[in-house]
């Protein structure tokens, strides 16, 4: 059976070494009183032996349990809700949490990788805090005073929990095509009436009560997009003074039957003239949610980024132990076989693997970094500029660690060969849990779309320049060290993506079908000339050993000269994927 390890050498190096954020922590005046080095390192051990120790070791009976759906309730796996008061003993879901109204306030850089840690050790079962932690952030950020002292205390400490409802059966991507429906009362709330479906943590037994944050239309909002509100359902109302309060009108449908991810509830969730109270202002639902929509997206490229580590351990493992054949170099001629390990195509998977992830790994704390400094920033400037580049980053982050993810957990799955197929070395079930990844929180094609059209089109690559800027000053100083030659790379890289930048928002003005047509391979050549980025900033970091450096000159000469096909791709415009009839396919 696999064993999860927290990666806490490399998570630390990142931390600590390769970006320093223990000085930026001390420049943010609620951090430098709350956080220092010693302290985040002995959080990250604490979160990495709950992960293996108690969450993981419930991955595989999990899945093979499954959820229970009987008389409208949901029963999760055994051991399950002790793992769950565990992991809220430990503080984990309020850990980036407003400290006022009991959160602990940690640094995102930090947070993100006690995520990926519990991502690797356990998909199906981060997936019920994970809900509760975005639900929250977005309560917290448009809520109300008054809601946020009802609701945020206990979603903190983990006795309720939350979730997103947004999609319905005729309404997925297009959300302007929702039919519930917020009919307001005289009390100044809402009967909140309508289907949602895809809900994860809908409904379950690890809390008290589960806090719904629910997408309706009040009956005279406008058509589309423009007329989606957000509302605080509850499943069990609560009266004023915090105290359960009855029934909501709130029920569990149905559960799907799902390739992966089986231990978390996917529900069918319906709302019969549910009481709900507005978040926000009426008809800016949908802004309000994206700041959820966005917290998730990151944190679903951590799954991705996390399940490749996983696959990636104990195939490295298996690697080592499993004997077949001679190796062409270094063969144990007193042995029957050699290490699969000594075998240059096994090698070619675990890089690809290893040097994907520890780049994934670096990129994901480089975004939590910049969201820091949106909430902590000591300028205006300064925060603009972050939020500038966290709305660039975020879907290549969801997008391309998931991509990557997938890739990783198929690749470690077949340096197991056969056994790789087989449920109890559980390479089969990494792959089927991560493959959701690509499609919740927004279809990967849907965050491509976004990167082309909201991110770079819409305001003439001004964002993207200001990234590659960043990238290019950086490329420039190790010009003239050891590191010369991938420097050079790198910069050859960016000015690739920086002339193809140019062409696509030439195009985009001449065929409608431009942007889309390129989309999806733009975001790839952007993922990659950032894993390039990550993976100078470690070979230049002092302290990085030798198998870094290593790993890195592997990621330059076999991974990154992807973007040449990639580029090729979408220089070739739209005119032949457009070019079939709609009878022709």
């Amino acid at each position: 059976m696999p064993e999860y390890r927290a990666p806490l050498y490399d998570m630390e190096f990142l931390l600590f070494d390769v970006f320093q954020a223990q000085h930026r922590w001390q420049a943010y005046e609620p951090l430098a009183e709350l956080l220092d080095e010693d302290t985040a390192r002995a959080m990250l051990a604490e979160a990495g032996k709950l992960a293996a120790t108690t969450i993981a070791p419930l991955n595989r009976s999990g899945d093979e349990a499954g959820v229970t759906f009987e008389n409208g309730r949901i029963t999760t796996p055994a051991g399950f809700v002790d793992a769950y008061r565990a992991y809220c003993e430990a503080g984990l879901v309020g850990l980036a949490g407003n400290p006022e109204f009991g959160g602990l306030g940690m640094p995102k850089a930090l947070a993100v990788l006690v995520d990926e840690m519990m991502w690797g050790a356990n998909s199906a079962f981060n997936l019920y805090p994970s809900l509760s932690i975005g639900a929250a952030m977005a309560l917290d950020a448009h809520g109300s005073e008054e809601l946020k002292e009802r609701f945020l205390p206990n979603m903190y400490s983990g006795e309720w929990t939350g979730t997103m409802c947004l999609t319905e059966p005729q309404a997925g991507s297009d959300l302007g095509l929702i039919r519930s429906r917020a009919v307001p009362t005289a009390d100044g709330l809402y009967e909140i009436t309508g289907t949602k479906i895809f809900i994860s943590a809908g409904d379950h037994d690890m809390a008290d009560n589960i806090v719904h944050l629910v997408l309706a239309k009040l009956p005279d909002a406008p058509a589309g997009s423009r007329g989606i509100s957000l509302f605080l359902v509850p499943k069990l109302r609560v009266a004023a003074d915090g105290s359960a309060a009855g029934e909501n009108g709130v029920s569990c449908g149905s559960v799907e039957h799902k390739m992966g991810i089986k231990a978390s509830a996917t529900c069918v969730m319906n709302f019969d003239a549910a009481q709900g109270h507005l978040v926000g202002e009426v008809n800016r639902g949908l802004q309000c949610m994206f700041t959820m929509m966005n917290a998730e997206r990151l944190s679903i490229g951590v799954q991705g980024l996390a399940c490749g580590d996983a696959s990636y351990q104990s195939a490295v493992q298996y690697a080592r132990e499993r004997l077949q054949g001679r190796a062409p170099l270094d063969s144990d001629a007193g042995g029957a076989a050699d290490s699969i390990l000594k075998h240059p195509d096994v090698r070619r998977m675990l890089l690809n693997m290893k040097s994907l992830t520890e780049a994934g790994r670096a990129f994901a704390v480089y975004l939590g970094l910049f969201l820091d400094q949106c909430k902590h920033g000591a300028s205006v400037a300064e925060k603009a500029l972050a939020e500038a580049r966290v709305a660039l980053l975020t879907p290549v982050a969801k997008a391309f660690l998931t991509d990557m993810g997938l890739d990783c957990t198929v690749q470690g799955q077949q340096v197991f060969g056969g056994h790789g197929y087989i449920r109890e070395w559980g390479q089969e079930q990494l792959v089927r849990d991560v493959r959701i990844a690509q499609l919740y929180e927004g279809t990967n094609g849907i965050q491509a779309m976004d990167l082309v059209q909201r991110k770079v089109l819409a305001n003439n690559g001004e964002w993207l320049q200001a990234y590659l800027d960043e990238i290019n000053a950086f490329a420039g100083e190790q010009r003239d060290t050891p590191l010369g030659g991938y420097a050079d790379a790198l910069l050859a890289r960016t000015q690739q993506l920086q002339l193809l930048t140019q062409e696509l928002l030439r195009r985009a003005g001449d065929s409608p079908s431009a942007p889309g047509a390129a989309a999806c391979d733009y975001l790839h050549i952007v993922g990659y000339v950032s894993y390039g980025y990550m993976w100078l900033k470690m070979m230049a970091t002092e302290g990085a050993g030798e198998s870094k450096r290593k790993t890195g000159a592997y990621y330059f000469s076999r991974v990154l000269p992807r973007i040449d096909s990639l580029v090729a791709a979408v220089a070739s415009g739209p005119e032949t994927m457009m070019a079939l009839s709609a009878d022709e396919f």
